[in-house]
């Protein structure tokens, strides 16, 4: 088993960055050329990211109304959305890898969490 080591602390770190990052990136990188949903899944995705971190329970989060528990589960259906996203919709190509990628990077991050008061094993 892997060492569960992303704390709250740190995904808190990650989220506005991403959140922006996923709203940025489908203008930087021509995401969509071949179909028009790749680049505005990411577009909304990312909006949706920036208000669930705006409104998390968190050192970062600005009103706090939700719990990171309900946080850490959205992320994880993003995750699993951005990896059948482009079978689903037959992305291809760059739009495909993109999604691929992302998806398998946000589903590593949320299973690399660390729970509260837990002192991580080897």
């Amino acid at each position: 088993m892997f060492p569960r080591f992303i704390t709250k602390s740190i995904h808190a770190y990650l989220d506005y960055p991403v959140a922006l990052g996923l709203i940025a990136m489908p203008f930087l990188f021509g995401l969509g050329a071949e179909n028009a949903l790749a680049f505005w899944l990411s577009v909304a995705t990312g909006i949706a990211a920036f208000a669930l971190t705006v409104l998390t329970d968190h050192h970062l989060g600005v009103i706090r109304v939700l719990p990171y528990s309900l946080h850490l589960v959205v992320d994880g259906l993003v995750g699993v959305a951005f990896v059948i996203a482009p079978l689903l919709l037959g992305f291809t190509g760059f739009d495909f890898w993109y999604y691929m990628v992302l998806g398998l990077t946000v589903l590593a991050v949320v299973g690399l969490h660390k729970p509260e008061g837990r002192v991580a094993t080897a």
